[in-house]
This record gives C-alpha cells, sequence and structure tokens, in this order.
C-alpha cells in the first residue's frame, strides 16, 4: 500500500472517513491525499489561504463579517476543497498530469468559491444571500483583492478567475479563456467538486429548507416554498447528472480511482450519497408530503428553521 492508504471495516459513509465538520481533519485529510502522488508538495501557499478563509467565515477577517448563509456555509466551502483534492487525487493516480502549479491554484479557487457571499464590515442589511445572483463575481473581487495583498501573479489570478467562474450554471466554456486542456480540467474539476460536495453530504436535504430562504432573499424566482424547492430538486439532480457528461467531461469518474487508492473501496462515495439523498427526498414526496420536515431532522434543524419562518413572516 502507498503511504497514507488505509482500509475501512465498518459501514462505509463519506462521514465514517474523517471528521468533516473539522477543518484541521479536512486540510489534514487534504495533504494526506495529494502527498500519495506528490510526496514532496509545496503546501505553504495553500495551508496559508486555507487558515485566512476559515477566518473569513468565521468573522475573524478584517473588513469582513461572519458567513451568515445556512446553505453556502463555511462547512460547503470545506466539503468542496476536500472533494477537489480527492478528484485531483484520482486523476493522477489513473496516469493522468496535471502540474503542481495547477494543482495548488486549483485548491485555493475551491476555498475562494464562494467567499461571495460574505459581507463587509459596512454591509449589515440582511444576509449574505441577497449576492446569490452575483456571488460568483463578488468571490472573484474578494479573490482579486487577496492575491494583491498576498504577491500572487497577475496570471494566478487570471487561472483561479476562470476556476471559479466553471461553478455558475450557465458556464461557456468557450468563453472561459484558459490557456490549455490541463487547466480546463482543473476548472472543470472545481464545477464538478462542487456539485458532488453539497449534494452528497449528510445533510443535504435538510440544508435545501435553508436554500429556500436563500434563494427568496436573493431574488431568484421559480421556487414557491420550502416543499416547491425539494419537489424541483428531482429535476436539478437529472439536470446535475447532464452537466456531469456535457459540461464537465465525466470527471466524477475519476472519484473511483481515488477511494480505491487511498481507502481500498471499490465505490465513488460521493455518488453513492448523492443516490441515496435522492432516493430518499422521492419517498418523502411520495409518503409525507404534508409533514416533511417531521423526516428531515439531521443538524437539529427544528428550531433554526423556525426562526428562519419567524424573521420572514412566512
Amino acid at each position: 500500500m502507498k503511504s497514507g492508504k488505509k482500509r475501512i471495516n465498518k459501514i462505509i459513509l463519506l462521514s465514517n472517513l474523517i471528521d468533516m465538520e473539522n477543518p484541521q481533519s479536512v486540510i489534514g485529510e487534504v495533504k494526506i491525499t495529494i502527498s500519495m502522488e506528490i510526496p514532496d508538495f509545496d503546501f505553504r501557499s495553500l495551508n496559508r489561504v486555507y487558515f485566512d478563509i476559515l477566518r473569513v467565515f468565521r468573522g475573524e477577517f478584517p473588513g469582513y463579517r461572519k458567513c451568515n448563509t445556512d446553505y453556502h456555509d463555511l462547512k460547503h466551502t470545506t466539503d468542496t476543497f476536500l472533494s477537489m483534492a480527492r478528484l485531483i487525487h484520482g486523476y493522477l493516480v489513473n496516469e493522468e498530469q496535471l502540474s503542481e502549479e495547477h494543482i495548488n491554484l486549483g485548491l485555493i479557487s475551491a476555498l475562494m468559491h464562494d467567499t461571495g457571499y460574505i459581507q463587509t464590515s459596512e454591509d449589515s442589511s440582511g444576509t449574505g444571500a441577497k449576492y446569490t445572483r452575483e456571488h460568483i463575481s463578488r468571490s472573484i473581487i474578494f479573490m482579486e483583492n487577496y492575491f494583491t495583498n498576498n504577491n500572487f501573479s497577475k496570471d494566478d489570478f487570471k487561472f483561479c478567475k476562470n476556476c471559479i467562474s466553471c461553478t455558475g450554471i450557465n458556464i461557456n466554456f468557450d468563453e472561459t479563456g484558459f490557456s490549455s486542456h490541463q487547466e480546463e480540467v482543473i476548472g472543470k474539476m472545481l464545477g464538478t467538486s462542487d456539485l458532488l460536495s453539497q449534494m452528497s453530504a449528510r445533510n443535504y436535504l435538510e440544508k435545501l429548507l435553508f436554500l429556500y430562504y436563500e434563494f427568496r432573499e436573493g431574488n431568484i424566482l421559480g421556487y414557491e416554498s420550502e416543499l416547491d424547492l425539494l419537489n424541483k430538486t428531482i429535476a436539478f439532480y437529472n439536470l446535475t447528472k447532464e452537466r456531469f457528461a456535457r459540461d464537465f467531461e465525466n470527471l466524477n469518474k475519476y472519484m473511483l480511482y481515488h477511494f480505491k487508492e487511498r481507502w481500498d473501496i471499490d465505490k465513488d462515495l460521493y455518488n453513492e450519497g448523492i443516490e441515496k439523498n435522492i432516493e430518499y427526498l422521492k419517498y418523502i414526496l411520495d409518503k409525507h408530503k404534508k409533514d416533511y420536515q417531521n423526516h428531515l431532522r439531521r443538524s437539529n434543524i427544528s428550531e433554526k428553521l423556525q426562526q428562519k419562518r419567524l424573521n420572514l413572516k412566512v
């Protein structure tokens, strides 16, 4: 076995592998995962950005408020970061080529991709959800300021800007401006990882109830209620499968190589998590539409959700 490889002998879920609620565990796993293929990878820049992004989301970074969006939160960012590292690892295990520079910048892009939801210190109205429509452009602005203050090059910024753009639902890859196919692969990995991480999460269905309120504040039309969003998630799931094939070169297939090499598991646990979530969602919509919240109890959401409803006078 390569260094870092483990065998799992219990019920296999993503959440069994490491403590994904603990940011220290996440960065540790990312370092192990990348080092399995690149033992001398230089993590100094990535490590600095990682802990700065933690500070941003926690409200400890100068000029910014604490993250107050319940769906696009710190956990989603660290989940996407970890998913990105795993996908990169699987790609390398399959003997595909990526430069260390591109890997580093791709992982940094994952950390930066939802900073656009964070409000500045002077912005005290509502929550960051009001920026849903423009959160990608705001993330890019945040990243540009950060890069300028931390000695990243203009080429670094251009590449990471293109990567973050790949998380947009209407991305046109003919217009992204990647200078090589390898760069474009990293961008598509980020678009893939963003979707895999959120839809495979054990509390994905619970968090969708909060996503409804983010959409409502962000003036995203087409969702009349929490239940309506749950109903339309089935169509979103089908669209996502199409996007993996049409837009993202089926890069999600490389997760299989990661789980085999790192954990000796012959499964893609991200896909398995998504399928379980959608299967349970279909069950709720079929059998429990009138009392759906009684069947969405993970993450102790009831009290927090009730407060959200009261605040918005639902």
